[in-house]
Parts: C-alpha cells; sequence; structure tokens
C-alpha cells in the first residue's frame, strides 16, 4: 500500500513544491514508485516536472484516477495534474466532512501501487490542506531559514494535531525539512537551532542550501537531479531521500 505525504506549510516561497518534486525524484532514483499530486490551484507541481495543467482535476473528472495519471520523463516519477479552473478549486475546497475519508479511499484503492505518494498541498490553512492532511499518514513540513519561520510552524503543526484528533488519527509529522539555507547569515543558523532545538528528532538532519540550480530546474520541466545532479542543491534532496528511506 501507498505510503500518503502532504507537503504542507500555509507560507509561500518555503520550498514546499521544491521539496516534493525532488523528494517524489529521488525516491524514484531509490528504486521506489513515487507519485506527485497537485491540489495546489497555482500547478506549480505540474509545471515543474514538464506536465500540462488538466483541464479538470482528476480528482472531480470522474474518471479512474490511474487513467489521468501522467508518466513524467523519469522512469518511476508520476504525477496527477492540478488544475488551474477556478470552479475546480471551489469544487475540492469545498467544506465537506467527508471529503479527507473520501479522498483516502480513492488514493488507497486507485492508486495503492505506489510505494509513495506526495501531495503538494496549497499555501495555506484552508480546505484543501484539511483534506490532504486527512488522508495522509505523515505531513512533511519545509520552512525556510528565516525570521518568520517558527511563527508559521507553529500554525501548521497545530493544523496537524487538530486533523488528528478529530479526522485522522493515523497522521503524524512526518519530519521538518530545513530549506533555503545560508550557512554564512547568522539569522540562518539561528532559525536552525531553534527548531531543532524545539522540534528535536522531528527536524530532519539534510539541511536544503540555498541553490540557483534549484531555482532553475522547474522552468525546464525537470527534478534538480535530473537538471544539476552534482549541484549542492541535488546532493541535499539525495540525502535527504535516504533519510525518507531510513525512517520507513
Amino acid at each position: 500500500m501507498a505510503k500518503i505525504i502532504s507537503v504542507a506549510n500555509q507560507k509561500g516561497g518555503v520550498g514546499k513544491t521544491t521539496t516534493a518534486i525532488n523528494l517524489a525524484a529521488g525516491l524514484a532514483k531509490a528504486g521506489r514508485s513515487a507519485l506527485v499530486i497537485d491540489v495546489d490551484p497555482q500547478c506549480n507541481a505540474t509545471s515543474g516536472l514538464g506536465v500540462e495543467p488538466a483541464r479538470r482535476h482528476p480528482l472531480l473528472a470522474g474518471k479512474p484516477l490511474a487513467e489521468t495519471v501522467v508518466m513524467t520523463g523519469q522512469e518511476g516519477l508520476s504525477v496527477l495534474p492540478g488544475s488551474q479552473s477556478l470552479a475546480d478549486a471551489d469544487a475540492l475546497s469545498a467544506s465537506n466532512r467527508q471529503r479527507a475519508s473520501e479522498l483516502r479511499q480513492q488514493l488507497t484503492t486507485e492508486l495503492s501501487t505506489y510505494d509513495y505518494i506526495l501531495i503538494d498541498c496549497p499555501p495555506s490553512l484552508g480546505q484543501l490542506t484539511r483534506a490532504s492532511l486527512g488522508a495522509s499518514a505523515e505531513v512533511y513540513i519545509p520552512i525556510q531559514c528565516e525570521y518568520f519561520a517558527m511563527e508559521g510552524l507553529s500554525q501548521i503543526i497545530e493544523l496537524a494535531r487538530q486533523t488528528k484528533a478529530r479526522d485522522n488519527r493515523r497522521l503524524e509529522i512526518g519530519g521538518i525539512v530545513l530549506t533555503m539555507h545560508d550557512p554564512e547569515l547568522e539569522l540562518a543558523n539561528e532559525v536552525a537551532n531553534e527548531v531543532r532545538g524545539y522540534f528535536d528528532d522531528a527536524v530532519f538532519d539534510t539541511v536544503i542550501p540555498r541553490d540557483v540550480s534549484i531555482s532553475e530546474a522547474p522552468s525546464h520541466g525537470l527534478s534538480v537531479l535530473d537538471y544539476a545532479p552534482r549541484a549542492r542543491g541535488a546532493r541535499a534532496y539525495v540525502e535527504l531521500t535516504l533519510e525518507v528511506i531510513d525512517r520507513d
């Protein structure tokens, strides 16, 4: 059965989609089948893997999900493309207590052949993120090493705790990923140390550095592991992948 992981943070620009794409790519290169599900109306995970957004979101299209999955250019890596349709966004965001259980049922029955399913959530604490958490076994939280990181982190963790208590007792905080780290900045090191001091083992050992290759890769429809495999960012995501596998 697939392990379903939400990649979530209500703050934008923290490396959420980048982490979903590159972690999935790393898992595929490690011989695990990985699927990225894009539920963010911006569809950045879709375009970042070289796939066109869908006219109608596959979760709403009424077709078997397996028929709407798109293979990327990398073996073992697929994407369930997002949709930029405002109507689809409204439908997916509709407040419905059954939404999470329905989504979980869809994923576990129709997409059970994958080893990992990573859901790229929108940068919000809205119903899409809540439904994704309700359907997941774990949530990974990328945070940028900057001043407001702790504030945003506390909010998404509180949402995860609420979801666990009300809708999904299986949900666990799988890990916190420190992103966009510049070791030459004292503030970045202070934030990293503060997060580790407070959350301890929940924080992945791997730190994702600032690296122009990570920023450039999506414009080519590639993960950084394929775009610039020798770059610092690529090596970091390989190390993160190994941590994820070791934690299972």
